[in-house]
């Protein structure tokens, strides 16, 4: 008897971790494509652009981590069509196209970055969703104290030293909370000519409060050690124009202000994967704003229930962005292909079962709702610090990650500050190429 082809797109949490759920499984033939070779934690990329972990630390090889699953095959490549009536899976690497067939179907294509209908913004104020993401961040963060170490003007300067975080979520606070205490902290002594500690750092969302889904009590806590570090927190501010020197912030009143600055972090909104719109398209199932398809309670697409949608992608009761939610979809997904081949009945509808939201602000500090209790402070911090640990994939990288927190966290250290013209400005290069530019496989 033929072995059941199980076919997943995306190495993310969801794609991981269903793929994971079906090892042992003799009867299966799973194949996990990707368009990176990597299984990325996302929520420490923020690490990665301040200098405090390694992009290997938070993104090992797929292959690698499934070595071991004898009934899993990887394949490198984006996805660009999904043939429901056929079903097959069409992915492209450079110039070569690869079709393959599934019984099965998991898409975990996960959400990019959404600069809400204003795509050009992200030229100048770079989101966050990948590894490339963080180390062109990396590149603007750390290259900024160096540019306003030879600037020949007190306003150049200050312009280079003024750092503009849009979004006020989790990543937003993180991100502005790092590039103070790398401020503050590490590269305090490091110049001659400028003061690193007086670099001015902006935290701007249009919401009313800092961490929304955090609740008010959480979020005046985080905007209160927020502001302590000297961060400028706006809120009910919106970005309206943003270019190479700086960008356009419009008040609950109408009014405008221009911030001269050369580093933007954009870190507010999320678009799901093209792939939520094609399969909406052929299965008629809706889409939200964020471009979400709407799933059915199994988490399968309206008349294809082979076909499987999980993570940032879905849907579904008002479900967050969150990896939890991919995680249980992921092994949700699975266990339903599972009791199919066993001739058990389903599991029932997709169950979310929320374990908390956590934030970092600074050292030491940090926010963290579970259930009804709520932490701040050194006690969520440390909650923190244990359950990113235990997500963290591979033993290796959890010893180097715990020992390079140890270099940031008690220490002034940043063991990763290398920066490179590439990271700097490879994307901006590769736009310039246009559209006609093919690059091809070396032997093809």
């Amino acid at each position: 008897m033929a072995a059941h082809r199980v076919v997943v797109i995306g190495s993310g949490f969801g794609g991981l971790f269903s793929t994971q759920a079906l090892r042992g499984r003799g009867d299966v033939e799973l194949t996990l494509i990707a368009k990176t070779t990597h299984h990325l934690f996302q929520p420490l990329l923020y690490q990665v652009a301040t200098g405090i972990l390694s992009e290997g630390e938070i993104a090992p090889s797929t292959r690698e981590v499934l070595a071991r699953q004898d009934n899993a095959r990887v394949i490198l490549g984006t996805v660009t069509e999904i043939d429901l009536e056929a079903r097959t899976v069409t992915s492209v690497v450079l110039d070569q196209t690869t079709v393959t067939p599934y019984d099965s179907l998991v898409v975990a294509a996960g959400a990019g970055q959404s600069w809400f209908g204003n795509d050009h913004f992200a030229a100048h104020a770079p989101g966050m969703k990948s590894i490339d993401d963080a180390l062109e961040l990396r590149g603007r963060i750390f290259s900024a104290f160096e540019w306003a170490e030879l600037a020949t003007t007190p306003e150049d300067a200050a312009a280079y030293l003024t750092f503009v975080v849009v979004g006020a979520g989790p990543t937003g606070v993180e991100m502005a909370g790092q590039i103070a205490e790398l401020s503050r902290r590490t590269l305090a002594r490091d110049f001659r000519s400028i003061d690193p500690t007086s670099a001015r750092i902006i935290l701007l969302d249009a919401a009313p409060q800092v961490l929304p889904a955090f609740g008010e009590g959480l979020g005046a806590s985080a905007q209160a050690r927020l502001e302590a570090m000297g961060v400028e927190v706006r809120l009910g501010a919106r970005v309206v124009d943003v270019d190479e020197s700086g960008l356009v912030v419009e008040s609950a009143n109408g009014t405008r202000e221009r911030i001269e600055s050369a580093c933007k972090v954009w870190a507010a909104g999320v678009q799901a994967s093209p792939l939520a719109a094609q399969l909406a398209e052929r299965s008629g199932a809706g889409l939200d704003r964020a471009g979400r398809i709407e799933v059915l309670p199994d988490l399968t697409v309206p008349g294809h229930p082979e076909v499987f949608v999980v993570g940032d992608m879905i849907s579904l009761n008002q479900l967050p962005g969150v990896a939890q939610v991919a995680i249980q979809g992921g092994r949700y997904a699975a266990r339903q292909i599972a009791n199919r081949l066993d001739g058990r009945p389903a599991d029932g509808p997709f169950t979310y079962r929320d374990k908390g939201s956590m934030a970092t602000i600074s050292r030491f500090s940090a926010v963290a709702s579970i259930g009804r209790l709520q932490f701040s402070g050194f006690v969520a911090w440390v909650l923190w610090l244990a359950v990113h640990l235990v997500y963290i994939i591979g033993f290796k990288h959890r010893v180097t990650t715990l020992l390079h927190w140890a270099v940031s966290f008690l220490g002034r250290g940043r063991s990763e500050r290398t920066v490179t013209h590439r990271q700097l400005f490879a994307r901006a290069a590769m736009e310039q190429l246009g559209d006609d530019f093919r690059p091809t496989l070396p032997l093809s």
